[in-house]
Formats: C-alpha cells, sequence, structure tokens
C-alpha cells in the first residue's frame, strides 16, 4: 500500500471512529435526474504542434522519406555520389535521389537520416525498413541497410544491418524486418550502395513493428495509448490553426491525406512560423491522414470530429482589414463547399456510388465511418465568417440533415468580437459553438458559473479548446489543473448546455515545443501524463449519464463540486470535488434517496512532499513551491491519482479533503 492509499484509509478510519464539526456539506438529490450528460462530454483535441504528428504519435521515424521539403536533402547527410532528381513514379511526390558509384574504392556512396529531433531505438525491438528502388540501368544491384548507434565506442557505429538486392529498372518496394540488440539513445539509418551499379531509392521508411494494433502506416503505441486510456467521448482533429494555414494553400487538406501514403503531398505546417521559437524544418508528410484520424477513433471508440477550411486562412498571420489572398471569395468558396462535401461522402457514403466513399473501401475500410459532426472553420471571427459559414450550411443541411455543424466564438472567450459571433451563430442555426479560453487561474476559477446563466435553446457549447495557464508560469503546473478540475464541476453541473470539451494542447516533444502547457510530454523513447491529463482522466472516466442536483454549503469558498447518476453501472452516484484551498477540508456528503450500505470507490488526486521539487520543469527556472510541480520524463509517477475502496452507510459520509485536491466518490450498491 503506498503512502496516499494509506493516508486516505486513515482518513476513513479517523472519520468513522471520532465524528468533527464538519466545513462543507454537500447535498445530493439522488432521486431527481437532471440533464443528459453527452457521450461526448469529455474528449480530446489533435493538433500537429509541437511536433505532434510527424516526430510524435505518427510512427514515421525517417523526416523528409520521400525527399520533397523545399531543401530535398533536408534531414539526410550524404556521402559520395548522390544525385536529386523529380521524375519519380509517385505524382505528387515525384523526388528520389540517384546512388552511384564514387568512383573510388574506399569512399562510399549513402545516405542517412537522424529522426525528428533525433532517433531513438528500442532494444529487442523490430523495426520495418521499407523503400522503393529501382536499377535504372536495369539489371542487379545491392543495397546495405544499417541502424547505427552514434554513442557508439565499439569499431562500428552499425547496430545491425542487412543487405537488399534491387532487380529491374521498374520501381518496386521493399521491406526488410531490423532488430537492434540494444536500447539506442542518438540513432541514425544508413542506406549504402554497395558495388557499382547506381540504384535509385524513393519514399525511405522506417516504422516500429509493434505499433497501436499494428497498422502498418501505425502510431506511437504508447502516445496512442494514453489516448485510449482517457476513455474519450469525441475526438478533434486535425487542428486548430494548421486547419486554416498561413495561407489558403498550405491549408490542412484532407483530400491530400488520403490514398497511398507514398503519394500524399509534404504541407507547409502553420507552425513552421513564430519568431519565438522557430523550428525550420517543421512540415507535413500527411502520413498521420484522415483516414488514420478515422480509424483511430473508431478503435478508441470516440466519435470522430474532423474541423475543415472555411475559406479563411489564419488571420493571426495575414493583414485581415481587406480582403485577399487569405480570403476565398466567388467561385474559389465553392471549392472549399465542395471539399466538405466530398468529406462527408467519404467518412459516410457508398463505394458503390461515391468515389471518395469508393477511397475508404480501397484504403480497407468499406463500412461507413458514421461521421456526425463537423467543425467549419477554427477560430474566425470578424464580417466575412458568418456569411462563409451560412454558404457551407445550406448545401449540408439539405443533403445531410444528421450532420451536427460546429461554428466558431473565435480566439477569445469574452469580449466584443465574442458577443457578435455568438449572436451570428445563433442567427445561421449552428447546432454548437466551439469555444476557446487559455486564461489564468482567476477566470477558470471565477468561470465555474461560466455557463449557469447561459440560454437555454439555441446552439450548445463546445469547449474546444482550454487550459489554465498560470499567471506569469506558463508551464505545467499542478495548481493550473487544480483549477482546471474546478472549472470541469461548472461544465458539467450545466450539460444541458455544455456538450463536448477537450483539453489543448494534446501533445508536446520536449525538444520541439512551440506552446505549453500541454498535456502529454515525450521525448524519442519516453512520454509522461501531466496532472492536467489526469484531472481529464478522472472526469472522463467517471462521466455518468445524468446531471444530480448538488447543494454546497458551509465554508466552501475553495470548494467546487458536481454530481452525476450513472444509468450504465446500476444508477451508480459519483460525486466530483475539487478542494483549492490551503487547508484540508471535513466534508459530509448527503446523499437524499440512499440509505443502508454502500461500497465507496475513492480516487484522489493531490501533490505530497515526498519527492524534490527540482525533479519538475519544463521551462521553469526556479520551483518555488509543491503547487508549482508536476511530473516529468525523469519522475513520471510524481503526481498520479490513488483509489481506494470501502464500505460506507449512507446517507451521511463523512470525510477529509486534503487541500489543492481532487477527489471523486462513486457509491455502488454493495454486492
Amino acid at each position: 500500500m503506498n503512502f496516499q492509499i494509506l493516508f486516505y484509509t486513515l482518513c476513513f478510519i479517523a472519520c468513522f471512529t471520532h465524528a468533527e464539526a464538519q466545513n462543507v456539506v454537500l447535498e445530493i438529490n439522488t432521486n431527481k435526474k437532471g440533464a443528459e450528460i453527452a457521450p461526448t462530454m469529455y474528449g480530446v483535441f489533435f493538433e500537429d504542434i509541437n511536433y505532434g504528428a510527424d516526430g510524435g504519435l505518427y510512427g514515421e521515424l525517417i523526416k523528409n522519406r520521400s525527399f520533397e521539403y523545399p531543401q530535398p536533402l533536408m534531414g539526410w547527410n550524404t556521402i559520395g555520389d548522390v544525385v536529386v532528381k523529380d521524375d519519380g513514379p509517385f505524382n505528387r511526390c515525384p523526388h528520389y535521389v540517384r546512388l552511384s558509384y564514387s568512383g573510388k574504392r574506399d569512399m562510399a556512396t549513402g545516405i542517412e537520416n537522424r529522426g525528428f529531433l533525433g532517433m531513438s531505438l528500442l532494444g529487442g525491438e523490430q523495426y520495418r525498413f521499407t523503400v522503393w528502388a529501382r536499377v535504372p540501368e536495369d539489371g542487379e544491384a545491392q543495397l546495405n541497410i544499417g541502424l547505427r548507434d552514434l554513442d557508439s565506442q565499439e569499431e562500428n557505429f552499425t547496430s545491425c544491418e542487412t543487405d537488399i538486392n534491387v532487380c529491374g529498372s521498374e520501381w518496386s518496394k521493399y521491406t526488410v524486418v531490423l532488430t537492434t540488440p540494444y536500447t539506442i539513445k542518438k540513432a541514425s539509418l544508413t542506406v549504402f550502395l554497395k558495388g557499382t551499379v547506381p540504384v535509385d531509392v524513393e519514399h525511405i521508411s522506417l516504422f516500429p513493428v509493434n505499433t497501436w494494433h499494428g497498422h502498418e502506416n501505425g502510431l506511437r503505441k504508447d502516445l496512442a495509448q494514453h489516448l485510449a486510456n482517457l476513455k474519450p467521448g469525441v475526438m478533434r482533429f486535425p487542428g486548430g490553426c494548421i486547419v486554416e494555414g498561413a495561407t489558403l494553400d498550405t491549408r490542412y487538406n484532407w483530400k491530400h491525406s488520403i490514398g497511398t501514403v507514398e503519394n500524399r503531398p509534404l504541407n507547409e505546417t502553420r507552425w513552421n512560423y513564430g519568431k519565438e521559437r522557430t523550428h525550420f524544418d517543421y512540415y507535413q508528410s500527411y502520413g498521420l491522414g484522415f483516414f488514420e484520424f478515422f480509424q483511430f477513433c473508431e478503435e478508441i471508440g470516440a466519435e470522430p470530429l474532423p474541423v475543415i477550411s472555411c475559406g479563411m486562412a489564419c488571420q493571426f498571420n495575414n493583414d485581415i482589414t481587406k480582403k485577399g489572398s487569405w480570403l476565398a471569395q466567388g467561385d474559389s468558396l465553392k471549392e472549399f463547399i465542395q471539399d466538405a462535401i466530398d468529406l462527408i461522402e467519404f467518412c459516410n457514403g457508398d463505394p458503390e456510388k461515391n468515389e471518395w466513399a469508393k477511397i475508404r473501401a480501397e484504403m480497407g475500410h468499406p463500412t461507413p465511418f458514421n461521421l456526425k459532426y463537423l467543425g467549419i472553420g477554427n477560430e474566425q471571427w470578424g464580417e466575412w465568417y458568418a456569411p462563409m459559414l451560412k454558404a457551407f450550411m445550406e448545401p449540408i443541411r439539405k443533403l445531410y440533415p444528421q450532420i451536427k455543424i460546429i461554428g466558431s466564438s473565435g480566439p477569445w472567450p469574452d469580449g466584443k468580437e465574442y458577443d457578435d459571433l455568438w449572436a451570428e451563430m445563433r442567427r445561421v442555426g449552428v447546432d454548437l459553438v466551439d469555444e476557446h479560453f487559455y486564461k489564468d487561474e482567476e477566470f477558470f476559477l471565477s468561470g465555474v458559473n461560466r455557463y449557469d446563466n447561459f440560454p437555454r435553446k439555441g446552439p450548445k457549447v463546445f469547449a474546444g479548446e482550454y487550459a489554465c495557464h498560470g499567471t506569469g508560469k506558463k508551464w505545467n503546473r499542478y495548481y493550473s489543473a487544480i483549477c482546471e478540475a474546478a472549472f470541469m464541476t461548472g461544465l458539467e453541473r450545466n450539460a444541458d448546455v455544455v456538450r463536448m470539451a477537450t483539453y489543448a494542447p494534446l501533445f508536446a516533444h520536449i525538444d520541439g515545443w512551440q506552446w505549453r502547457p500541454d498535456m502529454i510530454w515525450f521525448d524519442n523513447l519516453r512520454s509522461v501524463c501531466t496532472s492536467s491529463y489526469y484531472v481529464q482522466q478522472l472526469f472522463s472516466t467517471n462521466r455518468g449519464t445524468h446531471v444530480l442536483p448538488i447543494k454546497v454549503t458551509g465554508n466552501s469558498e475553495k470548494i467546487y463540486a458536481s454530481a452525476v447518476a450513472d444509468k450504465d453501472d446500476n444508477d451508480a452516484v459519483i460525486v466530483k470535488m475539487v478542494n483549492t484551498g490551503e487547508k484540508d477540508t471535513q466534508t459530509s456528503i448527503k446523499l437524499k434517496g440512499m440509505s443502508g450500505e454502500y461500497t465507496m470507490i475513492t480516487t484522489m488526486l493531490s501533490v505530497f512532499d515526498s519527492t524534490p521539487l527540482e525533479n519538475v520543469n519544463y521551462g521553469a527556472d526556479k520551483v518555488h513551491s509543491l503547487l508549482d510541480c508536476d511530473n516529468s520524463l525523469d519522475n513520471p509517477m510524481r503526481i498520479i491519482p490513488d483509489t481506494v475502496e470501502t464500505k460506507v452507510m449512507c446517507p451521511h459520509v463523512t470525510i477529509k479533503i486534503p487541500a489543492h485536491s481532487v477527489a471523486i466518490f462513486s457509491f455502488k450498491v454493495t454486492d
């Protein structure tokens, strides 16, 4: 039994053996079920920021695998006679390289790739190498494929290697599996020409064999598993600002992200920009495309919520005081509207009747993905957005009335633009409005009642992007997560208004981030879930099905709570309580309508002083208190939930809630 479980067990015993004056009383009427809680209430939002896709969730280890970066050899080191050509077999990715004999016996010709922000390999794991190759002069030639340990002190850098025989002048795909005998933190892949016969190589790829669900074009397993463990009801993708693009030409184009992976063109991500933390080689291979997103949603049980461009490029990147190339107009807007219609057909259409549905079937999913939600636009504002959104909605409503359309209230959580956009969203008749808020602790704590007096009719709320940015502390910290939990009790109490909520951003590479805080951090071998992750997990896995009325009295200034019933779990009653204060709180839970013995499962997220502060950082120059701490790659279990089960007599239960903690109490009929 660890320290936390022991602590709470002793609290339970103390509460039942020595009654004290209660500081806080939670009164829940279990007989009066309120609003239904949408299955989509808690979900995840994925955007390719902080190297979240290539170099992150997407399992590919090779950067610039098709030589399509603006500098075709970016990411590659070369030696000997290496020439880039552009008449390859894939029309959207025409570049390849020709490896020719150097003319000198001891001078090799070859190329090396060190991956995204480095490459790391796990000892004993299998890695699948693939390459498209040919012998341009016909005949037969050989390539040597190797995995290297760049920190090796052995005579040879190569950890494991194999040869490939390339035959004929027609392009063919070659596959081998390599296994390194030990873990390599600083690795690379090499492709060397053997002999004197030249070879052309294209689309050089290296994946772990052990990807999520074993997909060859698959996801990094540990990162995908973290998302599955959240049990999200909805997944919003692919962004974010990348949906808009810095220009319309660099928007995320879903049609470029499907079909044969070798022929998906490169795209420049919006997050390649940013004067503060510029990354000069941040592009999208589209390897993690819409098919893979929909497939993953299906596998983790989340409703897919794709977001597409409304015909407006990122307004933060452009001069929006006048119309220009950043804004689609007239006939050019029709292309964007057709993209939306075609996406619905790709997801839900009949392969026998529609070309896009046929592509879905050819990719391995003949049955529909059952798309229900579609976001149009991301953080748009101003005079153009609502009319453009309406132009999308008219044909979609006519052709697909079952699709729920999501509009935007802009990038701000209040103010004139926010108010004006909400009025426009009601006028055009969207189903949900996507609200974004990255604010400080005061906003999240004062905003617990944000939706109490919200209009009950009209569009519902999708809290599509939110995270507590601590005052002067834009890094992951425990107290920010506690404030988020408090805010989420308000979302839950207003489940008739708020139908979806997704924290953002989701992923960040420790060596390649542009934005923080983030839910999950990773390097090339490891990953860590933050305290914000565990808050999301606690709420998502204890969602319930119906709101229960709750009244909080006593010394409750820093106490936030919500209660739900779960009809899917034999009408279990779940109480969520957040103590944002500095003191432990003696709490009485009064459950009207329940009597007798119940099993109470208590899960707590709290912080203790058993681990040195210097273990946690993510950019914090100085960590002054426990509340500034969080989990780290070196100490990933510092702050995690603990669970204990006990028998209690209802309707009155008394328990002590630690300072700065999140507590989940699930009351179930004792077997």
